[in-house]
């Protein structure tokens, strides 16, 4: 018997990396283009915990502490390229910043001193968890 897979949305994780007096934002290496949140792909085979450390580590350099799952964002339209449906979580870093994989760099900014320029959902992201 051949099973057909449903088309789905791709699975992501994002994180809010709490870090020496703010988050951590990476500039994005390939489009869109902007400071966004850290994150990416779950692997198959893979947890969305595992996930989010694996990724977290790739683009910033950091280990995370007090991880938590935040919210589950899932508008269709929340990535121009496809359908991405995103476990956010929250973290505190632990270790030196450094911007890696997808990341040009990763930089702490202070909740109140956002860049103007944030793809995707993220900037609604972050309101979401200042009103947390």
């Amino acid at each position: 018997m051949t099973w057909l897979l449903p088309k789905t949305p791709y699975l992501t994780v994002d994180c809010i990396i709490r870090y020496k007096g703010g988050i951590v934002l990476i500039e994005r290496r390939h489009p869109p283009e902007g400071w966004a949140l850290p994150g990416g792909f779950v692997e198959i085979g893979e947890t969305v915990e595992n996930a989010v450390q694996r990724e977290m580590k790739e683009e910033t350099g950091l280990d995370l502490n007090n991880l938590e799952q935040f919210r589950v964002y899932s508008d269709p339209k929340r990535d121009p390229r496809f359908h991405t449906v995103s476990v956010v979580f929250t973290a505190d870093g632990k270790g030196v910043l450094l911007g890696g994989s997808d990341a040009k760099v990763a930089k702490v900014f202070k909740l109140d001193e956002l860049p103007k320029e944030i793809p995707f959902d993220h900037r609604k992201i972050i309101e979401d968890y200042t009103k947390n």
